[in-house]
């Protein structure tokens, strides 16, 4: 449960998630791991990486990144670090930290996803040095998650592509950590009629989840949107919905 940016978690939000995942007949093989009941375990990893040198601190607020980047015409959506304090603080009190990356043909990580196929990124130019841990004392999402799936075995990675940008990030912090690389697949977004992807921050409504019907609806709805067979459309029970869509899904992507 990715519940670590506390001043945006709302009181009771994790629980529905699995409240509705259990009403949709998914569930998890083991116990739900809180990362707020993790931080022992990034600190850890933010340890191993000062001894070796690979990060440093970072006196930057979003507004001086911003302006370092208009004056060298070189803003990027992402506000890709200049590398201000790469050398030292220059008399700024430390906020962050930041990871360093490399420079060159060695920031040039690629990677094949299962559903996107080749993708590249250089994270020196895209990217720069990014943080794992934020100004509010916060941990980033990069650290946590590539900390969880070693710490979990996690062989395969299944989520959203508004999260395929930062694979990239993820592979180069898992050498880092002398963690394995699972295999990822970006599956593409819910989008409302305005473009906007389905999310409660654009106001998207709930799935109606109140009868058997009402559920095997939204199943198949799913299905559809992955580009599953068809014939999954005429799935008269929950339970055999999840054995054919099971077999339909290893027969396209391999698991």
């Amino acid at each position: 449960m990715e519940d670590l940016d506390e001043p945006r978690c709302v009181s009771g939000a994790a629980e529905d998630i699995l409240a509705t995942l259990t009403r949709l007949g998914l569930h998890s093989d083991e116990p739900v791991v809180w990362q707020s009941q993790r931080h022992a375990l990034y600190e850890q990893a933010l340890a191993s990486l000062i001894s070796r040198g690979l990060v440093y601190p970072c006196g930057c607020t979003r507004r001086e990144i911003a302006d370092s980047l208009t004056r060298v015409h070189a803003r990027h959506s992402t506000l890709a670090y200049p590398g201000t304090c790469r050398d030292g603080l220059h008399g700024k009190t430390a906020r962050a930290w930041r990871l360093r990356v490399p420079d060159g043909h060695a920031a040039r990580i690629g990677f094949e996803d299962r559903w996107m196929g080749p993708q590249m990124q250089d994270l020196a130019t895209q990217v720069g040095d990014f943080v794992l841990k934020r100004a509010d004392g916060q941990w980033a999402y990069q650290l946590a998650v590539v900390v969880d799936d070693e710490a979990q075995g996690i062989t395969d990675i299944v989520r959203g592509e508004d999260l395929l940008d930062s694979t990239a990030r993820q592979i180069y912090l898992q050498a880092c950590l002398d963690a394995p690389t699972p295999r990822y697949l970006h599956v593409p977004l819910v989008m409302a009629d305005d473009g906007e992807k389905l999310s409660k921050q654009n106001g998207a409504a709930p799935l109606a989840l109140d009868t058997p019907d009402a559920i095997l609806v939204a199943l198949k709805d799913a299905a559809s949107h992955l580009g599953l067979p068809a014939s999954l459309g005429n799935v008269a029970y929950r339970e055999d919905f999840y054995a054919a869509a099971t077999l339909a899904w290893r027969e396209r992507h391999g698991l």
